[in-house]
C-alpha cells in the first residue's frame, strides 16, 4: 500500500480506508472475516464525488456550452472505459486484493473491477483528507483527458451531407427554420434539412448553426452514414 500511495501522491492518515478501497468483494467473501470490508460502499461514494468534481470543472472550463454538451462530455469522462484507462495509468489492478479465483481469471485487468476500484480510491481519499485532495487526484487524470477530447476536430455534418448529395447532380439541400423559442439569452432553434423539398432530418440547438448541424447529423444517420 505504501507503494500505491506513491503512485497516487497521497499518504493516508487512516490506512484502513485505502485497504478497504483496494479490497474486491471476492476477496472479502473468500476470507469471511468481519474485519475485512470490500470496496462497494466506497465505490458508491466515489462515484458521487467524481461526478461533482468533473461537473464543476466542465462548468468552469466551458462557460458557453449548453447542458446537453456538458452532460455528454461528463459522461465520457466518468464512464467505465475512461476510469479503466485512469486505473491502468497507476497500475491499480496490481494492488487490488482479489480472491484466488478472480486473480487467476484475470480480475486485476477487468475493466469493471478496475474502474470500480478507481472510484473507491477517490472516496477513500475524500474521507481521509476532504474534498481538496480528492479533487486534485481526480483532475490529475481528467484534465489531460478533457484536453485530448477537446482537441479532436469538430465534425462538420453539414459539409459531409453536402458532399454526399453533390454526387447526384440535380439534388439540392435546403435548411428550413421550423421553430424558435425562449428568451433572447436562452434561445432554442429547430431546423429541418430538406432534400428536394423532402424532409430528411431535424435538429435543435441554442444557435442556428448548432441546430442545422444536428439536423444534418440526423439526416446522415437516417441515410446510414
Amino acid at each position: 500500500m505504501k507503494d500505491f500511495e506513491k503512485q497516487i501522491n497521497y499518504i493516508f492518515k487512516n490506512p484502513k480506508l485505502l485497504r478497504e478501497a483496494l479490497t474486491h468483494s471476492s476477496y472479502a467473501n473468500e476470507h469471511k472475516d468481519k474485519n475485512i470490508k470490500c470496496n462497494e460502499r466506497l465505490e458508491f461514494l466515489g462515484d458521487a464525488v467524481l461526478s461533482i468534481v468533473v461537473a464543476d470543472y466542465l462548468f468552469e472550463q466551458m462557460p458557453d456550452s449548453p447542458e446537453g454538451e456538458l452532460t455528454k462530455l461528463r459522461a465520457a469522462l466518468v464512464c467505465e472505459k475512461a476510469l479503466y484507462k485512469f486505473g491502468k495509468e497507476i497500475s491499480l489492478g496490481s494492488y487490488l486484493y482479489l480472491s484466488k479465483g478472480e486473480k487467476n481469471g484475470g480480475g486485476a485487468d477487468r475493466p469493471s473491477i478496475v474502474s470500480d476500484a478507481f472510484e473507491a480510491v477517490i472516496a477513500a481519499i475524500y474521507l481521509d483528507g476532504g474534498m481538496e485532495p480528492a479533487k486534485k487526484h481526480i483532475l490529475r487524470f481528467v484534465v489531460p483527458e478533457f484536453k485530448n477530447k477537446k482537441s479532436k476536430p469538430f465534425k462538420d455534418y453539414k459539409t459531409t451531407l453536402q458532399e454526399i448529395v453533390q454526387k447526384n447532380p440535380g439534388e439540392k439541400i435546403v435548411y428550413k427554420l421550423v421553430s424558435e423559442s425562449g428568451p433572447d439569452h436562452d434561445k432554442h432553434f429547430v431546423f429541418e434539412v430538406l432534400l428536394n423539398s423532402n424532409s430528411i432530418g431535424k435538429g435543435g440547438g441554442r444557435s442556428k448553426k448548432e441546430a442545422e448541424q444536428n439536423a444534418a447529423r440526423e439526416a446522415l444517420e437516417l441515410m446510414g452514414y
